[in-house]
């Protein structure tokens, strides 16, 4: 049979010699000695050792004592001790105990009077306990808070024993006089608690009673308030829940914030009424943006996505004010604030939440944000999915986020030309003005994947004749001077852009450089020419002042590969714009040059890796295409690429709305389902919560909703496997968390046909939590099982089992 145990302390260095060396100390008349040695044997009995002859001594020599911390180990000691016999009955000596427990309570001491009160607590024998009543009454109208509010929980413990109301007939009446004419906070609590688990309607009654003062109650008092307001109303007496939701609204104004969160959540099981989802939504809210704690944030936001699950219309209204929550220092908050958002988006407030993530990236510039760049990548995602589900406004932020492009966090640049290349095939409008901007920002990228689909989107979309040929010049404006390097006189290979004196190389750049203001729009500031320095650069180094040459120059041919293709996309589409020939073939020259320079560069011993062959080949392949072009391989080179892209958007659409499709069956409404005529419905001085949800209430009432068992499938979701199915012992835990307790209710099935002796569970923990008791060994027999239960305690939110 397990013993309940409330005391846990770790002590290794136990061993049974020590016993007379305690019994020693005991009889001595010194009290710090006493003391330690009281101490070495409550370790050395929480650590499984009996010392059944030190029963006597302590009797003898410790009961005495008059010392207050001997006093207090003696009962630390008697609480852990068996003080039944084999047969089940108190032991003889705990008469002699019960004696001194009897001068405790009487002692004009405060402190001893109250730890003896809070050890009565504790014990479950009622032939000790029973001479003991009257002093433990008496106590209830001591003049000392401390010993009052023990003395309660002393009753309330005493009549929940099997037989506790054989003692203590009429607690419940004394408890509640008790509570009629006590001033102190936690006594109140303590009283209120015990009517609640030992006479609920009367505690019920008191409540009734108080209602319109309890919102000036102590929070320690609220909270126990909204406890029983929620046990109350899960049975099926809903008599009083209007007057239950009127308490729980008055407390949503509270100055505890844990008394708000607790009626925030017990308004919502409550009622499903929108005014209560509405308030609860509201309070959780305000609670997010006047908390500074990351993980109540999180908690909160949890509680905010479930009511978004179940009361999504109501949920919609409140999504500016969950985003005022980006304010958060902390990636994850920031997080969940957007996907939450992101679920609430609907036509009338996109344009408000596109606008606010603006102001959010503009925000992002500044550089004081920690992690800026990964937050600029979040919010480009977030406003990449408002612009995919509403097309509508990806005008209004595009360009915004096109001045990105050259961010220095490459996976929010890649997020940002991605949306580009999405935008500019499903908004036909925002062609001309987006390549626009792409050719004029495209000597900021520096990163190789983010260059490869922008030149890509320059390739397939630059369609007039002016788009072309800006485009070509700003690739080879972006390659520099060519070749890429030079052979000299003495056989040392070198970049061409060195020379033996600096020189400047004046090359005509687009310096359009857009500058985003403070509301969150942009303007250019122009120039027609730019001078750019080619300083001079070491033997062997293969840095360069422009993107592409600097990234070819790296090895990367994958991306001159890219650039071939585009140029050839670039030159055939020139052909068919371009009326004059000459120009059409200085355009193919120029191309035909900038490949057969990457080709050299590849094949030569100036950089230490040769150009691989997938490269080589879609080089020469665009060299063979444009000495030699034909109208299929044309059409395949313009037209087919970008069917292709368009052909995969719109199987990505079409699975995202099947998708939609298979959610929207899940009908929150059937076409036959009764409707709230709540207009009709006498109000009898009733509030708007209250009616809806007594209109709620009666729909339910009508269609058996009360009658219905409840799903069972939550608590089949938290059946954790701890062994394998064709383990000898097969073992599952059941897990529940309440606040700041784990309970594992694990089953263990032995599945051999032989008993298993000495069977032991083991459970490790990380962190900050704390086994409460370690599971005992066990026997099983063949085929059989065994129900173990395992209580953790949690001292931190951060941690985990």
């Amino acid at each position: 049979m397990e013993k309940p145990c409330s005391l846990l302390v770790h002590f290794d260095k136990g061993s049974a010699s020590m016993a007379n060396e305690i019994k020693a100390d005991l009889e001595g008349s010194d009290g710090p000695a006493k003391a330690d040695a009281m101490r070495r044997a409550i370790s050395l009995l929480l650590n499984g050792e009996t010392l059944p002859q030190l029963f006597i001594t302590i009797v003898r020599y410790v009961l005495p004592s008059e010392d207050h911390t001997v006093q207090k180990l003696l009962l630390l000691y008697l609480e852990i001790i068996d003080r039944r016999d084999p047969a089940g009955r108190a032991l003889p000596e705990m008469i002699l105990i019960c004696q001194n427990l009897r001068n405790n309570l009487q002692s004009p001491n405060e402190y001893i009077r109250g730890v003896t009160l809070r050890f009565l607590c504790r014990l479950s024998e009622p032939e000790v306990l029973e001479p003991l009543v009257p002093s433990v009454l008496a106590n209830l109208e001591h003049r000392h808070q401390f010993i009052r509010r023990h003395a309660v929980s002393a009753v309330s413990a005493i009549y929940r024993l099997p037989h506790g109301d054989q003692l203590i007939p009429d607690a419940p009446e004394l408890v509640e006089r008790f509570l009629a004419s006590e001033q102190d906070a936690s006594a109140r609590r303590n009283a209120f608690l015990m009517l609640c688990a030992c006479a609920q309607d009367r505690a019920v009654a008191y409540l009734l009673s108080n209602a319109d003062r309890v919102a000036e109650w102590p929070d320690l008092l609220q909270m126990a308030v909204v406890d029983l307001i929620r046990k109350v109303c899960r049975s099926q007496n809903r008599a009083n829940k209007g007057r239950y939701i009127t308490i729980i609204t008055s407390l949503l104004s509270a100055t505890s914030t844990a008394v708000v969160y607790e009626c925030a959540g017990a308004l919502v099981s409550l009622s499903s009424a929108p005014t209560a989802v509405r308030a609860a939504a509201n309070t959780y809210c305000q609670l997010l943006s006047s908390q500074s704690d990351n993980n109540v944030k999180l908690i909160l936001l949890d509680r905010l996505n479930e009511l978004r699950t179940l009361h999504r219309d109501v949920m919609v209204g409140v999504v500016m004010d969950v985003l005022r929550a980006l304010a958060s220092p902390n990636l994850d908050v920031k997080r969940k604030v957007l996907d939450l958002v992101l679920d609430l988006l609907t036509p009338r407030n996109v344009e408000e939440v596109v606008l606010y993530l603006k102001k959010e990236v503009v925000k992002t510039q500044a550089g004081d944000l920690e992690k800026g760049g990964e937050y600029r990548q979040m919010l480009v995602q977030a406003i990449h999915a408002c612009a995919v589900e509403y097309p509508e406004v990806a005008g209004s932020v595009v360009h915004l986020l096109m001045d990105f492009l050259g961010d220095t966090n490459v996976a929010a640049a890649v997020d940002v030309v991605l949306f580009v290349r999405e935008i500019i095939e499903t908004n036909p409008k925002l062609r001309v003005s987006m390549i626009q901007r792409l050719i004029d920002t495209f000597y900021q990228i520096r990163a190789s994947r983010v260059c490869s689909c922008a030149l890509w989107i320059l390739g397939e979309y630059s369609l007039s004749l002016s788009e072309v040929e800006s485009t070509i010049a700003t690739i080879k404006q972006c390659l520099g001077d060519l070749p890429f390097y030079t052979v000299s006189d003495e056989g040392e290979v070198t970049d061409s852009t060195n020379s033996a004196q600096a020189v400047v190389n004046t090359v005509t750049v687009s310096s359009r450089r857009p500058v985003v203001l403070a509301d969150g729009t942009y303007a250019t500031q122009s120039a027609a020419t730019e001078t750019i320095s080619a300083p001079s650069v070491a033997h062997g180094s293969l840095a360069s002042t422009l993107n592409l040459r600097s990234l070819i120059l790296s090895g990367d041919f994958f991306l001159a590969a890219v650039v071939a293709c585009t140029l050839t996309k670039l030159v055939l589409r020139l052909e068919e714009v371009q009326p004059s020939k000459v120009e059409s073939n200085k355009a193919c020259t120029g191309a035909l040059l900038i490949m057969t320079s990457i080709l050299q560069l590849g094949q030569s011993s100036y950089l230490p890796h040769p150009i691989d062959n997938d490269s080589y080949d879609r080089i020469v392949l665009c060299l063979r295409l444009l000495c030699n072009t034909g109208d299929d391989v044309r059409k395949i080179w313009l037209h087919s690429c970008r069917q292709s892209f368009a052909k995969m958007l719109a199987e990505k659409q079409f699975r995202e709305t099947e998708e939609m499709k298979a959610k929207a069956q899940i009908s929150h409404a059937q076409p036959d389902d009764l409707i709230d005529f709540y207009h009709l419905k006498s109000r009898k001085g009733m509030s708007q919560l209250e009616l809806e949800d007594e209109v709620h209430d009666d729909l339910k009432a009508a269609t058996g909703g009360f009658t219905k068992d409840a799903d069972d499938a939550n608590k089949l979701n938290r059946i954790l496997q701890l062994t394998g199915f064709s383990d000898p012992v097969y073992a599952e835990a059941f897990v529940t968390v309440h606040h700041y307790d784990i309970v594992l209710d694990v089953t263990v099935i032995n599945r051999t046909k032989e008993t298993l002796q000495n069977l032991c569970l083991e459970l490790a923990t990380m962190g900050d939590l704390k086994l409460v008791d370690r599971p005992q060994n066990y026997t099983l027999a063949p085929e059989s099982s065994k129900q173990i239960r395992a209580n953790i305690k949690v001292s931190s939110t951060e941690t985990w089992l």
